[in-house]
């Protein structure tokens, strides 16, 4: 069963005593696991925890965990006087010393760094995980749920053009018969249509490529990360793809070549999606 690196996951839950929770997921290709989070102000401690819970159930993408909480509670806001009159003695004195005469507003001297914040609950951020866990549980079900669905319907395509491929094959491998065939009939000698088979001989790269076929369409049966592995296949079907055409003389096979390596390229690109 093949799983997409891209999905979404979401739960939202009232968690006492902190307020609303809310947890989202989001995942993106990447060679990688890569998981960022943005969590609360003082809810870093929670960061490993979080990350390790994520490496449990993804083993490939990149990951984006944000984490809300909305205090239903009205927090105290605190005004640090003795810094805000430091701030007003300094300004005061560059004013002077600059000549400058417009005033001081409120609504700027309370963003200045320090001078307004919110007070603390006091309660021990850590007491907040088992519950924060089961969340993150639940997004996390939600989101490999997505990116199964949709791994299916990645199954569905790529199966597709491995089979176009096959087909493929099947037309390139009659016209080289018999244009080798008219071919050798124009030669003169021996020797020519000897060198000439030798140079246009695809019976070796044929038979690879319908090797990788019947491996990669293998491969999508089984479950696991198996996007590199996918990834790596195709490369060896366009490596293949690409001596056909270099060796082709027939303007026919040149077609089904280029063919070919567009269904490659298609399949290439979707296994970019999978984990």
């Amino acid at each position: 069963m093949l799983n997409s690196m891209t999905g979404f996951g979401g739960r939202q839950a009232t968690l006492p005593p902190f307020g609303k929770v809310s947890v989202e997921l989001r995942s993106s290709n990447h060679k990688f696991l890569d998981v960022v989070l943005h969590l609360p102000a003082g809810f870093l401690s929670l960061e490993e925890k979080i990350k390790k819970k994520v490496e449990t159930r993804i083993k490939r993408g990149r990951v984006t965990c944000v984490i809300n909480i909305v205090d239903q509670g009205a927090p105290a806001v605190f005004i640090n006087e003795p810094l805000l009159k430091n701030y007003l003695a300094t300004l005061k004195k560059i004013k002077q010393k600059l000549k400058i005469n417009s005033s001081l507003q409120l609504d700027t001297l309370i963003h200045l760094p320090g001078v307004l914040s919110v007070a603390d609950s006091g309660i021990p951020k850590e007491r907040i995980w088992p519950q924060l866990n089961l969340l993150v549980h639940q997004a996390l079900d939600s989101l490999v749920r997505m990116r199964q669905k949709e791994g299916r319907a990645l199954e569905g395509y790529l199966k597709d053009h491995a089979q176009a491929l096959n087909h493929n094959l099947d037309s390139i491998r009659r016209r080289a018969k018999k244009a080798i065939d008219q071919k050798c009939r124009g030669l003169n000698s021996d020797e020519e249509r000897a060198s000439f088979l030798k140079e246009t001989d695809i019976t070796e790269e044929l038979q690879r490529l319908v090797f990788h076929i019947h491996n990669f369409k293998n491969k999508l049966s089984q479950r696991g990360p198996l996007g590199k592995e996918l990834d790596f296949i195709a490369q060896e079907m366009q490596r293949e793809a690409n001596t056909i055409g270099a060796k082709s003389f027939d303007a026919m096979i040149s077609g089904c070549v280029v063919q070919l390596k567009s269904q490659i390229e298609k399949i290439r690109e979707q296994v970019q999606n999978i984990e």
